[in-house]
């Protein structure tokens, strides 16, 4: 084949798939734009104090969404306190300590299967477990629990992938000076996987702070008009709120679901930022 026309036709190959992606990427963009303005157009305006600090209401004009921000706040906390250690520790023994048998690599793959199952799941394994195995009723732990589930797959393999990006020459250089492998783990490899480790942590709990069907399926309430006090009372979260008032005839509860929409995109957006930034910092700390 000559190769000018060779040439030529990786050429137009090329310049398919590039116009191809760039088409692609432009229609997500239109689409989410699309939504945002719509979104906007509907809930800014409502968006208020009073609306952050009532309780819902069967009246659009005087329900707000203290309950579910409170709750939601809670359930972040929790999760995060609760999937942390359980993530990172799997994620530095299976990387650090496990050797390559069959046993681990058995691990690994389920551990890749978990990422994928739908969240639903993880609400009837939650229901099961928490709510009628454990009698812990419709609690902030149960919803807490579940939800740790949901992301400790995330979890573990985001660290892995962190501490598998760290030179194994600091752990040769670690060993050469009689350091064990907990030692070189805790104070060389750890800190330089650390931006990675919370970069995964904080995107895994962005996925579980818009999640609502493991929640509705452990029975968190759709209407609560109080405040938890403790782990083992009630709660509800923004998803299942803008569930409750998106199912409502009224009008205006559609624009409460678009005001509490606006919130708890901010509070996704603040969490991804929050990510970067932690990310910045530790990686200027850390120099190879």
């Amino acid at each position: 084949m000559n190769i000018k026309k060779l040439i030529a036709r990786n050429k137009r190959t090329n310049n398919i798939f590039k116009w191809t992606a760039l088409g692609s990427t432009l229609v997500g963009l239109v689409v989410l734009a699309v939504l945002l303005i719509d979104i906007a157009s509907d809930g800014l305006l409502r968006i208020d104090m009073d609306f952050l600090r009532n309780f819902p209401s069967r009246k659009p004009e005087r329900a707000g969404i203290l309950s579910a921000l409170v709750g939601t706040l809670y359930i972040m906390t929790l999760t995060a306190a609760i999937s942390f250690p359980l993530g990172v520790g799997a994620g530095i023994y299976l990387e650090e300590y496990a050797g390559k048998g069959r046993l681990t690599k058995i691990i690994e793959i389920n551990i890749t299967n978990l990422a994928g199952v739908p969240s639903i799941i993880y609400g009837l394994l939650g229901l099961g477990i928490f709510v009628r195995g454990l009698s812990l009723d419709r609690s902030l732990i149960t919803g807490a629990l579940t939800l740790t589930l949901l992301i400790l797959p995330i979890i573990i393999t985001a660290t892995r992938e962190a501490l598998r990006a760290v030179p194994f020459s600091i752990r040769e250089a670690s060993y050469a000076l009689g350091a064990t492998v907990w030692q070189t783990t805790w104070r060389q490899v750890l800190p330089a996987a650390l931006p990675g480790i919370l970069t995964g942590m904080i995107l895994a709990l962005s996925r579980a702070i818009g999640e609502t069907a493991p929640l509705i399926a452990i029975g968190a309430l759709t209407y609560i008009a109080f405040l938890p006090e403790s782990l083992l009372d009630p709660f509800t979260v923004m998803p299942i709120q803008v569930f409750n008032w998106v199912s409502r005839p009224q009008s205006g509860f559609a624009t409460n679901a678009a005001a509490a929409i606006i919130v708890l995109l901010f509070m996704v957006l603040a969490m991804n930022t929050l990510a970067v930034i932690l990310r910045q910092w530790f990686g200027r700390k850390v120099k190879w």
